[in-house]
């Protein structure tokens, strides 16, 4: 089966169509929810029953992954009794994938029916005040690679999707959040539940101490190279041009980030980030993460 070229123009509707009919008669589940996993969180896909694997490679027109820590499969089955897909290693601008492939699978899950997308990522503590293995809720992010022009939606818009100019002012859902700040406070994991601003660099380098203090002057309280895109897509699916007509069907949106290293900022420090320190932490708190979002979508 022919997987999606990295450096390839953009998907038509057909295409897109073509991947979820494919899955559709391939697997029984009817998923409601999509889970996107981060580098090193793909065992949320090991919570599901009644799984049905599919391999990246396999699956019609989908891109394949090749960082280390993302297993390269989409997983369906039930999390408490709640049917989901759960992508086991996501897509990065920095493996070379165009903006519009890294974020194929979004539009897939919108035309398999999903109504709740659940994205994790791991990602730089820029705020002083969080510490490594703190889980930061996404109110608000900041499209570094869209200021330069790579955003997702550029290029023909169809309108089968979304309409041309989307607002993205509410892209993180409020009601989410709020399920999410009660279900932590359930768990006790409100000591170490934040809230804050999510900035997208393109990757794949860490940033510099000056970005570093940059982002920090611009308002973002942590960093990494993934989300922003499959957000804007996600929020894109089921708008309506006239606004008198009510949505269709939108896709709600809720981030987590867990906060894997601290940036340095400091020029006479001898820290440096690394992926391996990211891994490292992730499975520190897998667990906890892993039991969020389980309580959380029984909770839906």
């Amino acid at each position: 089966m022919e997987a999606a070229n990295p450096s390839s123009s953009h998907c038509s509707y057909e295409d897109y169509k073509e991947t979820a009919d494919w899955l559709l008669n391939r697997t029984k589940q009817r998923p409601k929810v999509a889970i996107i996993c981060g580098s090193g969180l793909g065992g949320l896909a090991d919570l599901l029953e009644e799984k049905t694997v599919f391999k990246y490679e396999d699956i019609p027109h989908f891109p394949t992954s090749t960082v280390q820590g993302h297993a390269g499969q989409l997983v369906f089955g039930k999390l408490n009794g709640c049917e989901c897909v759960c992508m086991q290693g996501r897509f990065h601008f920095y493996e070379g994938y165009n903006i519009q492939t890294v974020t194929y699978p979004v539009r897939v899950f919108y035309l398999l029916g999903v109504s709740t997308l659940i994205v994790t990522n791991a990602a730089g503590g820029l705020n002083d005040t969080y510490s490594v293995g703190d889980i930061m809720l996404i109110k608000d992010h900041i499209n570094m690679p869209g200021f330069a022009g790579q955003n997702p939606l550029c290029g023909h818009n169809d309108e089968r999707f979304g309409v041309r100019f989307p607002c993205m002012s509410d892209a993180y859902d409020r009601d989410l959040r709020a399920l999410t700040r009660k279900t932590a406070k359930e768990l006790g994991y409100d000591s170490f539940l934040q809230e804050g601003v999510y900035c997208m660099l393109a990757g794949p380098t860490y940033e510099t101490i000056a970005e570093c203090k940059l982002l920090q002057r611009l308002g973002a309280d942590a960093v990494g190279m993934s989300t922003v895109p499959e957000v804007v897509v996600a929020r894109h699916c089921g708008t309506r041009a006239q606004e008198d007509v009510a949505p269709d069907r939108r896709l709600r949106v809720l981030g987590l980030s867990l906060i894997t290293n601290k940036v340095v900022t400091d020029y006479e420090s001898n820290e440096k980030a690394n992926h391996t320190e990211v891994l490292k932490t992730t499975e520190r708190r897998t667990q906890e993460l892993q039991n969020l979002v389980s309580r959380l979508i029984a909770n839906l």
